[in-house]
């Protein structure tokens, strides 16, 4: 049994916040190893690099979020934190310097507006993603959103769901465009028709780190959206039940199906379900892919603003901001996307003018550069334990000087940054993907990255290539510009906007 077992054999991670609170008072060198690890049942993260400080990760379902909600992140962070949140690719905020003395004061602060951070962390079921755009664009089948709502509640602070073997990550999507990479979850729920109903096929076993990319297998499973929350969670508890826990990096759900086998899974699934399970439909996806960055109509005629946010990174000005344009053009709605930027929906024709003018989408523009559009970047070694080299700092002068350099272009390219082999910049879904590592050069261990090619997401998904290996950080420009000029060009673009 491996030392996490050990430490929930000890004590659920629902559990901990009693200790949360005495070392609210005692400081954070009275923390125990064992609450270190548990505390991030509760959304609590011990960051070695920022000794002192921790990090805290905030659920947003769907990505939707109300002006409130962004406003009050804005203050935390602001009063309480760096200054800066990050926002991720599961569509969630990660508050940065958090001091263990504020903790009880900012989840309570979180709990008045609806938010909560349980769960976010270590072997839960994460943050459930979906099209950022759900219920507003036309171009969905149908929106999933509701779905996505159902499932979180049926596992936020339930004990049936926080001892799973590892992370669980869920995407349930309706959109026709591919926004969300959902193939690279444990459980994707992608839009699909039967006859003359509508709902989703089932996909299981995605991952990104623990071995490297594996793409989901199909269940050979149609559910409608009435269900569909109900059959997710049972394909979380065969899991639970079922999924290998002896060593760490070999406990995803992606083993437990390579060693039974998808029918023997879906036979488990069925039998834990109660009921037989209908046999998958026709996949409505396209084979286009989307980012909903620019202006867009919606549904019922007024539109939607994407802004793109540099490296996912926003400072608490620019989201108090954010919740301000949302009350005053919008209806006081914010939407966070997966690749880390966001979206003011709900703006009739008269007021658009007006906020394409406001001085905030100078900084998060609407209408950016091809490339600086497509750019996804992890954490990093400045706040993350894993991360080998400094993501932030260095993909995003690198992106607006290639920008600068190719300001014609006007095919989409997407430029994903990972700090580490966990994959969280997804850089095996991109058209270039950059893989944190170490080199010894001239004798001094400097930052390097390998170079992946060729991700793609949606029906045909398929995982980048590694055409390159250890390439020092100061010779990746002439690396990218390369790569940016000639490997894309030949193949056909992809992405069609919403």
């Amino acid at each position: 049994m491996n030392r996490i077992e050990e430490f929930k054999k000890e004590k659920d991670g629902l559990e901990i916040w009693p200790e949360i609170v005495r070392y609210s008072g005692e400081g954070p060198e009275a923390i125990h190893e064992r609450d270190k690890a548990l505390m991030k049942w509760y959304g609590v993260f011990f960051r070695k690099h920022t000794p002192g400080f921790f990090m805290m990760r905030i659920r947003i379902t769907n990505g939707v979020a109300t002006a409130a909600q962004v406003r009050t992140l804005a203050e935390i962070t602001g009063q309480l934190g760096a200054g800066f949140a990050d926002i991720t690719t599961r569509q969630q905020v990660q508050l940065r310097s958090v001091r263990i003395q504020d903790v009880p004061a900012i989840f309570r602060r979180l709990r008045d507006v609806g938010l909560t951070s349980l769960q976010t962390g270590m072997d839960n079921v994460r943050n459930v993603i979906g099209c950022p755009v759900a219920g507003l664009t036309p171009r969905e089948l149908l929106d999933a959103s509701p779905v996505a709502r159902e499932f979180t509640r049926l596992f936020v602070g339930k004990g049936a769901y926080t001892n799973l073997p590892r992370k669980f990550n869920v995407a349930i999507t309706g959109c026709l465009e591919n926004c969300v990479g959902a193939e690279s979850q444990d459980i994707a729920m992608v839009p699909a028709r039967k006859g003359e109903r509508v709902g989703f096929n089932v996909h299981v076993g995605g991952k990104m780190g623990s071995g490297g990319y594996r793409r989901a297998d199909a269940l050979d499973v149609f559910v409608e959206p009435a269900r569909a929350a109900e059959v997710a969670a049972t394909i979380v508890c065969v899991y639970r039940d079922h999924g290998p826990r002896e060593a760490r990096n070999r406990s995803r759900f992606a083993f437990l199906i390579d060693d039974w086998g998808v029918a023997r899974v879906r036979a488990a699934v069925e039998e834990t379900f109660g009921a037989p399970l209908e046999p998958a439909g026709e996949d409505a996806r396209g084979e286009t892919r989307t980012d909903h960055i620019g202006i867009y109509r919606q549904k019922d005629g007024r539109s939607y603003v994407g802004l793109v946010v540099p490296a996912g990174r926003v400072t608490a000005v620019q989201l108090k901001e954010v919740a301000r344009l949302a009350e005053t053009y919008g209806n006081g709605e914010v939407r966070f996307t997966t690749e880390q930027n966001l979206i003011i929906p709900h703006v009739a024709d008269p007021a658009l003018r007006e906020l394409t003018g406001e001085p905030l989408l100078k900084e998060l523009p609407y209408d950016p550069p091809e490339i600086l559009r497509g750019l996804v970047v992890c954490t990093g070694i400045d706040f993350c334990d894993l991360a080998l080299i400094d993501t932030k700092a260095r993909a995003l002068p690198m992106t607006r000087s290639l920008a600068a350099k190719l300001a014609d272009r006007k095919e989409p390219l997407r430029i994903y940054w990972s700090g580490c082999p966990a994959g969280c910049g997804n850089h095996q879904l991109a058209d270039i993907g950059f893989e944190g590592t170490k080199v010894r050069l001239d004798g001094k261990v400097v930052e390097a990255v390998d170079v992946w090619v060729g991700g793609r997401s949606g029906p045909e998904a398929r995982p980048g290539q590694r055409i390159m290996e250890n390439v020092p950080i100061a010779e990746l420009p002439t690396v990218l510009e390369y790569l940016a000029r000639h490997f894309p060009k030949q193949r056909p673009a992809r992405t069609k906007a919403a």
